[in-house]
């Protein structure tokens, strides 16, 4: 990621809990993370699980659901594994009362009759987490000889707690969304962090900008589609190898040295056209070349292998040139923008809704924010080379000229910029940084809220925890 200050990213980046920057009930922190159980499940492989499956016992009950000793070693294996804390018996004893507290949840979304989701949800979630899995194995083949399952059956498996997870999830943020925080309630939070402990935050920019994308002129496309022609009519009539005309052609750089394999890729994944050919191909054959505009080329495809809506796929692209594209109607359309801007008044959020070709940007009036995150205040070294050009030496409120662009995204296109607000490098503040200081302290208190109101659950469900620190040294010789 290369931009920072949503709250999640702010925490993560500065490491507030182990620099003790938070007070101490934050430390406790509840994760209810959404696939927490799947999750257990699924990064044990079967063949692991067999060797431990002599050695396993029930860690706790929760209603009528268990919690394996195996699932405990697991979400501590994953914490430790990130850098978040070194083991110890503690942690280990912390990992265990949060997934109870998880089943806890889950529990109680069961009973709570108002809370629903659809088959569909639960099948479009599970599709997503299934191709994770599938990834981490190294391909559905390789997913299905590990678990001895079809995929169905390897959903099926985890339907139920999936589900169950899910609504646990909805509980929460319906829950939590009646948390809010006071001004005075932020300032005390802050200061309960140790001054000598504040991190010193990069620099940063906000930025609005008005993007137009390059369309490619009719003879460039012309020649693009010769050639990818060529290279298929090489390949289907003259004996050529796929994986060697891919490699020698191909503008694709990710997939090209690799004889253009995409891998196992889900349906959904796979941009509408590119979507399209790859479903009304034969396993096996080479498709008709089909024109992508997302990667303004040219592909062709082969289906080596189909299963329910994955398929494994090789492809090529050949990308329309450099120079075949409008750039110059582009730039000078840009100017008119601007000049509109700069010397009739016109203003440039409305301009941005109006002539902004990026869907993102455009209905927000132009304002350029982390595709991942959403945050604004984006890190002026983490910016690639053709923004930090552009922006260099931009006052505050001044718009830039029409230059070529990498967006956030990845994608090529033509902008005009506008610097909104320059941050130069500082040590947290609640002067410079109460937005992202009071989202902290929200988050803290939505933790301690949930901890307690989870805590009072317990009376609701039964709960037997059967394990303590006294076992933890016998478990871990037996392992």
């Amino acid at each position: 990621m290369t931009l920072l200050f949503s709250a999640s990213t702010f925490v993560c980046r500065t490491n507030f809990h182990r620099m003790r920057l938070l007070p101490n009930t934050a430390l406790r922190s509840l994760p209810f993370l959404l696939t927490a159980l799947l999750l257990c499940g699924s990064s044990l492989l079967p063949s692991q699980a067999h060797a431990q499956q002599t050695l396993d016992r029930i860690a706790a009950v929760v209603g009528d659901e268990i919690v394996l000793t195996s699932e405990v070693d697991q979400m501590v294996k994953r914490q430790v594994q990130r850098g978040q804390q070194s083991y110890s018996n503690d942690l280990w004893m912390q990992a265990l009362q949060d997934l109870v507290d998880q089943k806890i949840l889950a529990e109680k979304a069961r009973r709570d009759t108002t809370l629903t989701i659809s088959d569909q949800q639960v099948s479009a979630q599970l599709d997503l987490q299934i191709q994770r899995m599938a990834k981490r194995a190294g391909g559905e083949e390789e997913l299905e000889r590990i678990y001895g399952k079809s995929i169905l059956e390897i959903k099926e498996t985890f339907r139920s707690d999936f589900r169950s997870q899910l609504l646990a999830q909805r509980l929460r943020q319906r829950r939590m969304q009646k948390v809010e925080i006071t001004p005075s309630e932020v300032r005390q939070f802050f200061q309960e962090i140790p001054q000598d402990s504040l991190p010193t935050l990069p620099k940063t920019v906000r930025l609005s900008h008005i993007v137009r994308y390059p369309q490619a002129t009719n003879e460039a496309k012309q020649q693009a589609r010769q050639l990818i022609s060529t290279v298929r009519d090489s390949i289907v009539n003259g004996g050529a190898s796929f994986e060697d005309m891919a490699s020698q052609f191909s503008d694709h750089t990710s997939t090209a040295s690799s004889g253009g394999s995409l891998g196992d890729v889900n349906l959904d994944q796979l941009v509408p056209e590119f979507a399209a050919v790859a479903t009304r191909t034969p396993v096996g054959e080479i498709s008709q070349v089909f024109y992508n505009e997302s990667q303004e080329g040219f592909h062709i495809l082969r289906v080596n292998s189909r299963s329910g809506s994955t398929v494994n796929l090789n492809h090529i692209l050949i990308k329309v040139g450099p120079g075949g594209t409008n750039e110059k109607e582009i730039k000078s359309f840009l100017r008119t923008v601007r000049d509109s801007i700069v010397h009739q008044g016109m203003s440039f959020e409305l301009m941005a809704r109006r002539h902004s070709e990026e869907d993102r940007s455009s209905q927000n009036g132009g304002r350029v924010t982390d595709p991942q995150s959403g945050t604004r205040d984006l890190v002026m070294d983490a910016l690639n080379p053709s923004w930090r050009r552009t922006i260099r030496n931009l006052e505050t409120d001044e718009i830039s000229q029409p230059t070529q662009v990498k967006l956030l995204n990845g994608d090529q296109a033509y902008h005009i910029v506008r610097v909104d607000r320059r941050t130069p490098s500082h040590r947290v503040n609640l002067e410079m940084d109460y937005e992202r200081i009071r989202q902290l302290a929200l988050q803290d208190k939505r933790n301690q809220k949930m901890r307690e109101w989870v805590s009072q659950l317990r009376d609701e469900v039964y709960v037997d925890i059967r394990v303590d620190e006294d076992d933890l040294s016998a478990l871990r010789s037996m392992r």
